[in-house]
Order: C-alpha cells, then structure tokens, then sequence
C-alpha cells in the first residue's frame, strides 16, 4: 500500500479496535479478565489468539450451535449459519480482519497497494496456496471470484457490495488489480467477509453441498439436522490448526444445547441460548467468555404502502412503548448492550442512540389515538431462535399494554422464515439478529429488502460517506444512523453479547465476536 493510504485505512481500524476493547469490558464480566495489551485475556486461557498448543494433534473438538445452516452456498442462501461455519475456515478471503488488533491484514494476500485515486488496488497473492481439490490458487481464481460476485451466480443482497467494482485483472499468476468505479472506504472491509471468498475455477459446481476452499479446513459430512463434521487441510498453506477433526453439532433447544455441555457431548457452547442458565457452568468446572458481538436483534416493521406500520406516528408508538432494559432484563437475564441504532459500539461511527425513544407509554397511546390505530392487530412473525422467541412474548406485553393487539407467529428457522418474513414480506413485525459487520447500509439501504426502508435520503448518505475521506464516512454514517432512528425504520431491542461456555483447557475462543466467522483453526487444548 501507500504510506498515506495504508497510514489512513489503519487509523479507521485501529479506532474500531479500541471500540472492540471498550466494549467487551464494558459487556459484562465473565471468568476472565482482560489483558490490556492485547485485548485478550491471561487468567483461564479461555481467550486470545488460539494457538497449536505443542503441534497438530489428532483430537475431535465437538461445537455446540443452534443456527444450522440452510445450505454450505452462501452465494444464493442468505443467512449467518453458512459463514459462520465455512469463511476463514473452509473458504479464505484476500484480507482479513486479525481478532487482536482489529487491524485489516492480508490473508491470501501477503500485501496490496492503493493508487493515489483511490481506485486502483493492486494484491500480491500469496505463493504455494492450494485448494482442497488439489489444484492451485491463482490469480485467475480470484479474478473469477470476484467478478461472480456481481454476476447472476450471487443472488443473495450482500453482493451489492462489490457493486462498486469497475473491472477485475489478471495480469500474472500471482497479481489481482481491482478498478473501482469511485473511491470506496468500505471495498476493502467488504473483501473481508464472504463476498470476498476465493472459489476454485473448476469447483463450484456444487457449492450447496461441497465446498472447495484453501482454508485450514475441508469439508466432510453433514448429518442434516444434527452435525457438519470438517477435517484438518493436511496440504494448508498456513499453520496447520491444532484439532483434527471439528464436529459442529446443532441444537434447535437452549436446554439441550446447555445438558450436552453438562454431560460432555460437546467441548464448545458456541453461543449461550439460555444466559439465564450461565450459573450452571460457574465455579471453576468450565470456562465462560463473555464479550460482545455485531449481532443486532432488530424489530422490524413492515413499512410498505397498505401496511399499519406504514404509519410513522404508529412505528414511533412502538418504539415509546418498549421498556429496552426491562425486555433485556427478562428475555436474556440483562447481557448485552443497549444501543438505540443499527451500529454497534465497535464500529468507528457509533454514537448512543438509547435517547431517541426513551420508554414512554403515555406517549405512545397519545400516538396511537392521533394516527387512530387504537386495537390495531399487528402479526409478530418471529423465527424458532431462542432471543426472538423470548422477546418475542415480552414486545407482545408491552405493545398489548399501550392499547395494539399482537399476535405471534413462531416460524421454523431458517426456512419458513426466510421464506414468509425476509422474502415474501408477509409480516407486519419481525424480530432478528442481524450479526454481519457494519450492515447498517445492507439492511436499511435498499427499499426491496425486507426492513423495506432504503429512502433516497438514505442513500445518498451511505453514498457520500462511502466516497468521502474517513472522517467524513464517520459523519455521515452517523448521521444515516440518526434517520433510521429517528424515521423509527425499526427499533433496536439490543446488542447481543458472546458467551460462551467450554472445557477450562480449551483456548482460542474470540472474547468479541465481530466477524462472519468463527474461526475454528484459532481453537486447541492447552
């Protein structure tokens, strides 16, 4: 890179770093405490980088998740299951977010430059990089995958984000040279997540079911219903992850999920589902992180033309009637964090939004008889996961007690409610976790997605500070932060945390959990 441009983008990151660290002593405390000059932690190495404590070894670590993924394609699957599972793990992108410092480094990369305009970045691939089919990585590979992206072969929303590419080139085995139509401050960020995932030429014919990554890790089986087994890349480029072998397995239940823990099914609780249980695994037996994530459950609303919600003094009547803290106090024993926004405190552009909407119910009943919605039935179709279905009964209590009627649709996830709520619309409220980094823009800036925002104010914003110096893309987003709020697109019920549970010799978990992935080749045994 440039000394300018380089010293510019790592300021931006190295703000959100420290955002990252604030947050996650300010999340709650756990059985560990944080190192200051890494972010992690020294006490029960139930943080920190990871590590091969002493080499590959042949062991199995077992995973415990509730999010099974709808298909291993998340080039037309929508959903986080997919590379939670797959990004940094089977697939690996150009650059990557290091868990540490929070900076952006080169992954298949080892380094790129950024011409003077901002339109121009040139990536030196990494030598010697191999796909798990046996075939090498090369710059054609990543030609091809990038420019897929803006194809008919990515059908998800998501790959909007590499919209902003003109052209992409090959001019030698190991050089990619991408042409951006207009400077981007989020292009390089986008290259982290699963848009930026590098596919073979030759293996993508069937990406539902078997994945060709040059990753730490290669795909086994999948036990569907129950569990996605992955194997050690023996040929990986990298350092060889310490665990052999990975079982992630699935529980649609937060109680099954904690007695597998309890009876040594599983060495990993992914993610906590019942934080109310946590006490269970307190006293010395396993360890517990608590950090903090990109995870988001939004409320959303329905504002199509004919809809109730269409109303804006009715979507701000729902914002006054919901007590946050009381609703995170009952439905997830009061982890996590109050945020007010679609931004989270490890983002450079957050700012406390909780005051916009302060708990008032008298206020929300004055709204509601002067938009005269008094008993208006609104249908909360919600997904089977274990945060929306205990909210779910709490947001139906308070908007009951300011006078609307509500009923609850509990819909099979991921299918069902992929289907009815994000695809067909067919809702007037939802309740979702949307834990990709920094997607204020994907999930608000388009009117067809299904939070049916994506005003013209709106985006012009996220253009201008897409385009601006960092400085101004801080200003900006934090003003396209104030409009959704204030237009009360959706109400933002709270920031979930990361907790996880795990045998107390287990290292490498990420104490916040920021990223698409959860990158298993970080896991060992001390």
């Amino acid at each position: 890179m440039t000394t300018s441009t380089k010293t510019r983008s790592r300021a931006l990151v190295a703000a959100m770093a420290t955002a990252v660290l604030l947050a996650g002593c300010s999340a709650g405390s756990g059985t560990s405490s944080e190192d200051p000059t890494t972010g992690g932690t020294d006490t029960d190495g139930a943080t920190g980088t990871g590590g091969t404590a002493g080499g590959p070894s042949d062991e199995t670590v077992r995973v415990g998740l509730v999010a099974e993924p709808a298909s291993l394609d998340f080039t037309t699957t929508d959903g986080a299951a997919i590379p939670q599972l797959l990004l940094d793990n089977v697939y690996e992108t150009l650059v990557t977010v290091d868990a540490a410092s929070g900076e952006i480094v080169g992954a298949l990369a080892q380094d790129w430059e950024v011409s003077e305009d901002r339109l121009t970045y040139t990536f030196t691939l990494e030598d010697g990089v191999t796909f798990s089919d046996g075939s090498e990585f090369t710059a054609e590979d990543a030609k091809f995958s990038l420019e897929q992206v803006s194809s008919d072969a990515w059908t998800i929303s998501l790959a909007a984000q590499l919209d902003i590419v003109e052209s992409v080139e090959a001019p030698d085995d190991s050089t990619v040279v991408v042409t951006l139509s207009e400077p981007s401050n989020s292009f390089l960020y986008a290259l982290t997540t699963r848009v930026g995932a590098m596919f073979d030429t030759e293996g993508t014919d069937d990406l539902a079911n078997t994945p060709v990554g040059t990753g730490p890790y290669t795909f086994v089986s999948w036990d569907r219903g129950s569990m996605i087994e992955l194997a050690r890349n023996e040929d990986y480029h990298g350092e060889a992850p310490y665990f052999g072998t990975v079982e992630m397995h699935y529980f649609r239940d937060a109680n099954a999920l904690n007695n597998a823990m309890l009876t040594d099914a599983i060495d990993v609780v992914g993610t906590v589902q019942a934080p109310e249980s946590l006490a269970e695994f307190e006293g010395g037996d396993y360890s517990i992180v608590e950090g903090t994530t990109n995870g988001e459950i939004v409320l959303s609303m329905n504002q199509q033309e004919g809809m109730p919600l269409a109303d804006l003094a009715l979507r701000q009547a729902v914002r006054h009637a919901i007590d946050h803290q009381a609703l995170m106090d009952t439905c997830w024993a009061g982890r996590g964090t109050l945020i007010g926004s679609m931004v989270p405190p490890t983002d450079p552009w957050y700012e406390d939004r909780t005051g916009d909407y302060p708990y008032d119910p008298d206020q929300a009943r004055t709204l509601i008889e002067e938009a005269g919605a008094e008993g208006t039935e609104l249908r909360l179709r919600i997904p089977t996961l274990p945060y929306a279905v205990s909210c779910g009964t709490v947001v139906e209590s308070m908007l009951e007690e300011v006078g609307l009627q509500v009923t609850i649709d509990e819909l099979e996830f991921p299918s069902a409610w992929l289907e009815t709520v994000f695809t067909n619309k067919d809702f007037d409220m939802s309740i979702v976790a949307h834990v990709e980094p920094r997607d204020l823009g994907n999930v608000f800036g388009n009117p067809d997605y299904y939070t049916t925002y994506g005003t013209d104010e709106l985006r012009t914003l996220l253009d201008e500070a897409d385009a601006g110096t960092e400085e101004e893309q801080v200003a900006k987003m934090q003003e396209a932060a104030a409009l959704i709020s204030e237009d009360a697109a959706a109400d933002f019920l709270f920031l979930l945390p990361n907790l996880m549970v795990a045998d107390p010799d287990i290292t490498g978990l990420p104490e916040n959990a920021i990223k698409e992935s959860f990158p298993l080749a970080d896991l060992a045994r001390g």
